[in-house]
Formats: structure tokens, C-alpha cells, sequence
């Protein structure tokens, strides 16, 4: 496995990944993909990474500010997404210790998750790279008119 930068190029590859996610209905509340452009405006410039493997594209991991206040600077959101024919094979933890590693070097002091419970093959990923679960945001929004709950995890850097 190789860890590359996410470049615009690897879009096709990082979208198709990121529909098979919308389709489980438990990895994000969005229901369609949002297209290069508004994908990259929405996600920080570094700390964006996947994972090749035999040449294929198995996964991905970019952050996204959690607000635009200079106060939050130091805190994202990680965006953690595996081909289904790579699950379970480690991927997932090797792309987000990347992020994490990145996260670090870019100024970042605490990184956020939030996960549908349903989720648990992503609340245990970030459970093993250090986030700790600091509470559930109930019927935080609507997904096919079913009002839905998110765990929200949190990793602190010891760097700052």
C-alpha cells in the first residue's frame, strides 16, 4: 500500500468511493456527491491522502474546517471513507494516523468525528488512533425523513 497526496486526479476515484459510503446510509447525511469543486473548497488543503493499492484507489482521509472563526484554526473534522473491497484490512487506521501525522504538521490541536452509532467499523477505527467519545448529538438532522443521532469524538494532539 502507498500513501499519496489527493490530488484532483484521484477525484473519480475518491468520488466513487465516496458514493459507496452514501449508499450504506451510514457514513454521512449527504445524499449525493458534490463534485470536485465544491468537494475541494470544503476541505482544508493539506492533510488529504489515499490509499493506492496495486494501483487502485482503496480509500481516503481529508479534513474540513469546523468553522471559520481564527479561533478554530486548529480544529477539523476528519472524513475517513474505504473502498468496500478494502475494508477491513487496515487501510482505514494507516490513512488516518497519516491524516493525524499531517493534521500535526499543519497547525491542527484537535481533530472531531462524528459518526452515526450504527457506524461501529468507524467509531472503533478512531477509537484505536486515539479519539476518545465525548458525547451524542441526538436527532442532530433529518436523513430520509428519520430523524438521526451522531456520535461526536474528539482527538486532542499532545504536540501543542
Amino acid at each position: 500500500m502507498n500513501i499519496l497526496l489527493l490530488e484532483s486526479h484521484h477525484w473519480p476515484e475518491v468520488e466513487k468511493i465516496y458514493l459507496e459510503g452514501i449508499e450504506t446510509g451510514d457514513a454521512t447525511f449527504e445524499t449525493s456527491s458534490p463534485g470536485w469543486e465544491k468537494w475541494n473548497d470544503s476541505h482544508v488543503q493539506h492533510s488529504r491522502w489515499v490509499a493506492e493499492v496495486d494501483g487502485k484507489i482503496a480509500g481516503w482521509v481529508a479534513l474540513s474546517p469546523v468553522s471559520d472563526r481564527c479561533v478554530y484554526g486548529g480544529v477539523a473534522e476528519t472524513s475517513v471513507y474505504i473502498s468496500e473491497a478494502y475494508r477491513g484490512q487496515g487501510i482505514g487506521k494507516a490513512l488516518l494516523m497519516k491524516g493525524i501525522e499531517s493534521s500535526e504538521e499543519n497547525g491542527i490541536w484537535t481533530l472531531n468525528a462524528a459518526t452515526f452509532p450504527e457506524n461501529k467499523g468507524s467509531i472503533n477505527l478512531h477509537l484505536k488512533c486515539g479519539f476518545r467519545e465525548i458525547g451524542i448529538r441526538e436527532k442532530i438532522g433529518q436523513q430520509n425523513g428519520v430523524w438521526r443521532d451522531t456520535v461526536l469524538m474528539e482527538r486532542r494532539s499532545d504536540k501543542f
